[in-house]
């Protein structure tokens, strides 16, 4: 690990305006992914700015009955938060779906949806790769690519998102709030928070430089019924193959958003029209612009029977079965 400065905030405003006029520094609570890109050296922070102060750890109720989520509410507070488990299953579901418990109890929500989109190239630093090292190439590309992404890669990257969270709040229009280095606030819809790649994959979001995530609002309840599917290689602590997130009504419509097969979580509202005629019918219209390696084409089909099992579990009819490592 190499040297840096160190600082604790006293304020959002303060965390902000210290990173934005730092070249090179970072903000850091939890630490889960951060700490472990440093001693890798893969990330080389010059200045870091502890956040883990600025009481942002609450979640209370919105004017119009949804929920705001401080930036550090752990992983373990927010899954288990009476409110959540009641009214946003599907968020529970997929908190616990991920890591271990000893990372959800320190795992922030911001840390959380601030990982890295990555890949075991961009950890191989003898390896190139354009998200640790712009312009240097994409391993993956070519190389071994099981796990990595089949749609919104780009010919530089084709890295997935590794989180649950992020997915389950996909499905349920989170709205992410910022302040920024001269104290502007801003809101931004989940879906417009990460980036694809493009030819630029080492930018991972829309943030601006020194912008701090405060909070994460979720609307009113969606009532239905919540699923979190997580097909892995093994049982547990392993980033997902392909994991649904849905809400599905007892008419048959719903929303799903998909993780493990893109750059970030994967929506199309405009598939999700085709809920009632079958899991296969939306996932076509998902997937039109797959782009699957030897490797990986397996997840197109498997996105389907995964999407199906979500469906047939909320409805309660006879599950589809998915097997651990369908196609593989």
């Amino acid at each position: 690990m190499r040297p840096f400065t160190y600082t604790r905030a006293k304020t959002p405003a303060e965390a902000a305006a210290a990173v934005a006029a730092t070249p090179g520094a970072k903000f850091i609570a939890g630490g889960t992914n951060l700490l472990d890109l440093m001693k890798l050296e893969i990330e080389t922070p010059a200045h870091l700015v502890d956040v883990q102060d600025l009481q942002l750890d609450r979640i209370e109720p919105t004017d119009n009955g949804g929920l705001r989520i401080g930036a550090l509410v752990t992983n373990t507070s927010l899954a288990s938060d009476a409110r959540v488990r009641r009214d946003y299953g599907v968020l529970t579901r997929a908190i616990v779906a991920g890591a271990s418990g000893q990372l959800r109890n320190k795992a922030t929500t911001a840390g959380n949806l601030l990982q890295r989109t990555r890949c075991p190239y961009f950890y191989d630093t003898n390896q190139a790769c354009n998200k640790r090292k712009p312009g240097s190439g994409c391993a993956a590309i070519g190389g071994y690519s099981r796990q990595l992404g089949i749609i919104g890669t780009s010919d530089a990257c084709i890295a997935t998102y590794p989180g649950d969270m992020a997915v389950a709040m996909r499905v349920l229009d989170a709205t992410i709030e910022t302040i920024d280095g001269a104290g502007a606030t801003r809101r931004i819809a989940i879906g417009d928070f990460h980036r694809l790649p493009g030819d630029a994959p080492h930018i991972d979001t829309n943030l601006k430089p020194g912008e701090l995530i405060t909070a994460v609002t979720l609307p009113r309840p969606l009532g239905g019924t919540h699923v979190y599917r997580k097909v892995r290689d093994r049982a547990s602590y392993a980033y997902a193959l392909v994991s649904v997130a849905a809400v599905i009504q007892k008419d048959g419509t719903g929303r799903a958003a998909i993780g493990g097969i893109a750059p970030r979580p994967w929506r199309s509202e405009a598939a999700e029209a085709a809920m009632p005629q079958g899991a296969k019918a939306v996932a076509d219209r998902l997937l039109a612009d797959a782009r699957p390696t030897r490797d990986n084409a397996f997840k197109v089909p498997l996105v389907a029977r995964t999407l199906s099992a979500a469906i047939h579990e909320a409805t309660g009819t006879t599950q589809h079965p998915v097997t651990q490592e369908q196609g593989a």
